[in-house]
């Protein structure tokens, strides 16, 4: 019994020196202790060991000892393993530490580090705006909800109206982002995200024209970089909406890899305004460039070139961003794309030996060939707004409309919401528009105090918006036939439509989770690991094993700290992870979180540290760990959601179900990529640290989806709070306001409509088409003539729900040649 007491003790005080990153005399220290406990005998209880094994066993004590002196752990580990990381680190191109350099660091690196601090997490405000920013959601915006007519916009016109055009440059929505200074609303990202997603709520086609130029694009651009004449010229008249801006970014040869495009500019004198001006000739071919086809000030990115080093930067400038007015000579605006039957603008510009002067580069002539990182600056922050804020507002609009539509919309006798087959897919919605809305929350805080969260952005595009594909999915299939006959009263089409929109632009999906969450995330967010790469890449070889030295030194401790703690913490469940004070019943998910942390932290090390230069061809790993990090992240921002509403009733129920699915799909993308690991050999060893005792999470059990359903079943505090900030009509003449007048009716008629439905199972009346089995029900004392009439507007509101629209088959067949319109193909193009 004393010798595995003794063992036990000898165990923690290794796995204690491991979590608490013990400097390597303590090792050595350590390790003398335990053989010396060994060869004497206390820990087995036989007699003293002797001879020359004795002796030898003592030599890896020795080494360790002799490694605790800085100048032999230089020579002996620390320049064998920079010659071996210079070899299998991946190699850092000059776009890619442009974008990794641009952003900023948030709560990932917390995640990465193993050791989440929560006070950090706790320091992100909760989402606040200004009065004036409040006035303006509920005033202008709300008004600009109620000018959108959306069945005529994406189906009779398939066009903005000038109207909503009108009302929002009148308004100042083109303008949020510019400062008040330059004539904008100087809106923090807050309020810019919640603005937008209240807009996507009834328009997904209107909210493109108010998001583009509030996103990346001149505005942004100009405010952060333009010359002082840029922006005292452009910021008031974009502000104002006298400009309609796009940026020309993506090319038919360079979608995702932008930074690969072909198009290009010289460096040359040229004639501008009737005289000889240093300027740039250029040729460019663009597609895919939102509000390009009404754009007066197009925004260009091109590769900029100077054969005779005019500008003293070399031959290759590099990436250069231009304005160009749309009605410059040689400037082709195109015809318009179609991207999903939307109606928002969208279509290809081009040029030929067209000649801009210098003072039209963003930024003047000192920018030139600065255009990457700027851009990918703007992208860090822009991008963890525009998306996830309408894929949060739709989620919560679909919640909205489901949740009537399940409780008004009867099968079998009941309301279709109380079947399981429709809860299952309903508790999903929920949980989408609770997570989505917690993550865009805290990201649009953390814009909104200055931070540019480069792979937080990434994680939010991708997991917003595929969040809301299977929310608006799930909608589609509770309401059936409902929801694919497309008319007036549809009200999910819209969002139907647009789903693969989102899910493409700003960075698809498949290379956003494949290629920049997890790749670029772990040398970003990575405590050690991007400085490890520059001193590798350092030319000056003696600076840079000195800074790898400090690094590697840090790197080893982190990576045996994570080893031993994720062990420790998944033998014991979590039990002894850190959590913050006063969470009261929540504080068992942050130990949950802290757990999970150190698996993804010790996981994601070997996968960097074994793969190397061969990451990014891994996408399926680099995938999953990608999605593992996602969980943690939205989790993250579901208790702080949690916390910052002030633990309303009824909240909590949600968030138990959300962290438990959390958890459980955290642990199923470690599992992936443990089970598919590429170095076959370290299988074992991370499923070992990570599922000591196997796979324990489960999901949120069908008894707590149930619970969670009731919550929005009825109009109260928690529906309203789960689809907060979007519009909500009550208008009976809208699709979405008939259905809240509908379903306030239908619950206030129940406890009528069970006398009357006891009465027809009883045989007392009869309800077929043709009979009035109200005025048969009054007749027989079932009701009196007011519950009927009660009933009867209750019957017609919800045959009005129910409806779908049918036309006459002429309005369904478009006349091209009547509206001078030619639906020539890709051939006649080409020929143009």
């Amino acid at each position: 019994m004393a010798t595995f007491v003794l063992l036990l003790l000898c165990a923690a005080a290794f796995l204690t020196l491991g979590m608490r990153r013990a400097p390597m005399w303590a090792w050595a220290l350590a390790s003398a202790a335990l053989l010396y406990l060994w060869q004497s005998g206390l820990l087995h209880g036989d007699a003293p060991s002797s001879g020359l094994l004795s002796w030898v066993a003592w030599l890896p004590v020795a080494a360790l000892a002799a490694l605790a002196v800085p100048s032999l752990r230089r020579q002996f580990v620390v320049a064998p393993a920079f010659a071996m990381v210079q070899k299998i680190l991946p190699k850092v191109s000059d776009t890619e530490a442009q974008a990794l350099d641009a952003g900023t660091v948030g709560f990932d690196a917390e995640l990465f580090s193993g050791t989440p601090d929560w006070a950090k997490l706790q320091a992100i405000p909760p989402i606040q705006l200004t009065a004036e920013e409040r006035a303006f959601l509920d005033g202008p915006t709300e008004e600009l909800c109620k000018l959108i007519n959306d069945w005529q916009i994406r189906h009779t016109n398939r066009e903005i109206p000038e109207a909503v055009w009108d009302f929002a440059k009148t308004h100042g929505f083109l303008g949020m982002l510019i400062s008040k200074d330059h004539g904008g609303l100087g809106f923090s990202a807050q309020a810019q995200s919640l603005i937008l997603g209240k807009v996507a709520s009834r328009s997904p086609d209107v909210v493109t024209i108010v998001m583009v130029p509030n996103s990346l694009g001149p505005g942004e651009l100009i405010e952060k970089y333009g010359t002082d004449e840029q922006k005292h010229h452009y910021l008031p008249r974009l502000a104002k909406g006298l400009e309609v801006p796009c940026f020309s970014l993506t090319g038919p040869t360079s979608g995702s890899d932008a930074a690969t495009m072909r198009d290009i500019g010289y460096v040359e004198k040229g004639m501008h305004e009737g005289r000889e001006t240093l300027g740039i000739r250029l040729s460019w071919d663009k597609r895919y460039i939102t509000l390009g086809p009404n754009a007066t000030l197009v925004g260009l990115a091109f590769q900029l070139f100077d054969k005779d080093n005019i500008l003293g930067k070399g031959e290759e400038v590099g990436i250069t961003l231009a304005l160009i007015p749309a009605a410059h000579p040689g400037v082709n605006i195109g015809r318009r794309h179609l991207p999903s039957g939307a109606a928002f603008p969208n279509g290809p510009n081009w040029g030929n030996d067209v000649f801009i002067p210098m003072d039209w580069v963003i930024g003047g002539e000192k920018m030139a060939g600065a255009g990457w990182r700027m851009l990918m600056e703007c992208l860090s922050a822009g991008r963890a707004i525009s998306l996830p804020s309408s894929a949060t507002a739709g989620a919560k609009t679909m919640l909205r409309v489901t949740s009537a539509y399940a409780r008004i919309r009867k099968q079998f006798g009941l309301p279709v919401s109380r079947m399981e087959g429709i809860e299952e897919p309903l508790v999903r919605i929920i949980e989408t528009a609770y997570v989505n809305e917690a993550a865009r929350g805290m990201t649009a805080s953390m814009v909104s105090r200055g931070e540019k969260p480069s792979v937080i952005s990434a994680l939010m595009k991708y997991q917003t918006t595929e969040k809301m594909r299977r929310a608006v999915n799930d909608a589609m299939d509770i309401h059936g036939g409902r929801a694919i006959c497309d008319g007036p009263s549809n009200y999910l089409q819209s969002a139907y439509q647009m789903v693969p929109v989102g899910i493409t632009v700003e960075g698809a999906n498949i290379l956003t989770r494949t290629l920049i969450t997890f790749a670029q995330g772990a040398l970003r967010s990575h405590p050690y690991l991007y400085a490890e790469v520059q001193s590798a890449q350092n030319p000056d070889k003696t600076r840079g094993l000195a800074d790898f030295e400090k690094a590697f030194g840090g790197h080893i401790a982190f990576s045996l700290s994570n080893a031993t703690g994720a062990f420790f913490h998944n033998v014991t469940g979590g039990a002894l992870a850190s959590s913050p004070d006063n969470v009261q019943r929540m504080s068992v998910w942050y130990r949950q979180l802290a757990r999970a942390s150190r698996s993804f932290a010790f996981v994601a090390d070997l996968t960097v540290a074994l793969l190397g230069g061969g990451l990014k061809t891994k996408q399926k790993i680099t995938g999953r760990m990608a999605d593992a990090l996602s969980e943690l992240y939205m989790l993250s921002a579901v208790l702080k959601r949690y916390e910052d509403d002030g633990r309303p009733q009824g909240d909590h129920n949600i968030v138990e179900l959300a962290a438990q699915n959390a958890l459980y799909r955290f642990q199923e993308a470690m599992s992936g990529t443990i089970d598919n690991f590429p170095a076959v050999w370290a299988r074992p060893l991370m499923r070992a640290v990570v599922f000591p005792l196997g796979r324990r999470f489960k999901p949120a059990s069908d008894a707590l989806g149930k619970t969670v359903a009731r919550h929005v079943l009825e109009p109260g505090a928690v529906r309203d709070r789960l689809t907060r900030d979007i519009f909500i009509s009550k208008d009976v003449n809208d699709p979405t306001g008939l259905l809240e007048v509908t379903l306030d009716k239908v619950i206030a008629a129940e406890p009528v409509e069970k006398k009357l439905e006891k009465a027809i199972r009883d045989g007392i009346v009869r309800r077929y088409h043709g009979i009035d089995w109200f005025a048969d029900a009054v007749a027989r004392n079932v009701l009196t003539s007011a519950e009927a009439d009660q009933l009867r507007e209750v019957e017609r509101l919800v045959a009005k729900v129910i409806a779908v629209d049918h036309f006459d088959p002429a309005e369904l067949k478009p006349n091209y040649a009547a509206l001078g319109h030619n639906a020539r193909g890709n051939e006649t193009l080409a020929a143009e």
